[in-house]
């Protein structure tokens, strides 16, 4: 059928409205997290989380590791607002706490659980661990000073409440070592326990390729997804999205030293540093859950 020219102008203009508005859309899907979070920051008056990422708080070194570890991203992907009780597990040396502590600072709650394995060997080290990191929490009381640090010890916590609390628990690599202690469901179970329902858990970790054994995943620090979901199933968990935030492609997961051959940690000293420096850190699966 011919179109005569004033209808052929109105189909033209349609076109390009219909384009525009799947722009629009596009640039919306992207951008809504960051828009809600940029809102609910403002309505608390809390630091925002590109402010806390940034802040004096964080060292060079830590910096030098958010290429590989997309704080901003990661904290956005699990659905964290500053007004919210939030529960991080095994935070070590504090990586995390140093962007969540400014972050909830002002209207939300944070507690960190120091992992106590039950095994003395590894206990004694958690003990250094969790020594060094409270001696850095006190020596900075306007940054970590509403900080509440407490213990999880056989998927028991201790130092505080954890009784259906939180908006969201987190834990950063560490499955595998609770693997390796026999604890995995254990402490899964303490976190469904600690969250509101509704509340979420979220879950980075060191991703083994399909079909890895239990051993293997204990020998190499790499833990399949699989594995990750089935447990956290068993919990009463309900898988509700992945993403690929910190993936790496370039981590073929087959190293001497298991993950630890990687950065930071290096555990072959020179030996095919420079191979593993090109590498970077782990390939990760980033996972969240929800306690329905």
């Amino acid at each position: 059928m011919k179109i005569n020219r004033p209808d052929r102008a109105r189909a033209v203009t349609r076109a390009a409205c219909l384009a525009l508005m799947l722009t629009g859309c596009a640039s919306s899907s992207v951008d809504s997290q960051n828009s809600s979070h940029d809102w609910q920051s403002q309505r608390a008056g809390t630091t925002s989380l590109d402010a806390a990422i940034s802040g004096p708080q964080r060292s060079d070194k830590a910096r030098a590791r958010d290429v590989y570890r997309h704080p901003r991203e990661t904290l956005l992907f699990f659905d964290v607002y500053p007004a919210q009780a939030v529960l991080e597990i095994a935070p070590g040396g504090g990586w995390y706490t140093d962007i969540l502590a400014p972050y909830l600072h002002d209207a939300g709650l944070l507690c960190e659980a120091q992992y106590l394995s039950t095994s003395a060997d590894l206990a004694a080290e958690d003990y250094v661990t969790d020594a060094a990191y409270r001696r850095k929490l006190a020596d900075a009381p306007a940054v970590y000073g509403k900080v509440v640090v407490g213990t999880l010890h056989a998927g028991q916590f201790a130092g505080f409440d954890a009784h259906d609390r939180f908006d969201r628990v987190l834990t950063f690599r560490n499955i595998h070592n609770w693997i390796k202690d026999g604890q995995i469901d254990a402490n899964l179970g303490a976190f469904y326990g600690a969250l509101k329902h509704g509340g979420e858990l979220g879950v980075e970790e060191h991703r083994a390729r399909p079909g890895t054994t239990v051993q293997q995943m204990i020998d190499s620090g790499y833990v399949t997804e699989a594995f990750v979901i089935e447990h956290a199933q068993a919990a009463g968990f309900k898988l509700v999205a992945r993403s690929e935030i910190n993936a790496n492609p370039k981590d073929t997961t087959d190293h001497p030293h298991g993950v630890w051959s990687l950065p930071p940690t290096y555990e072959g000293g020179d030996v095919d540093r420079s191979s593993y420096a090109a590498i970077g850190e782990s390939d990760r699966m980033t996972l969240k859950f929800v306690k329905p």
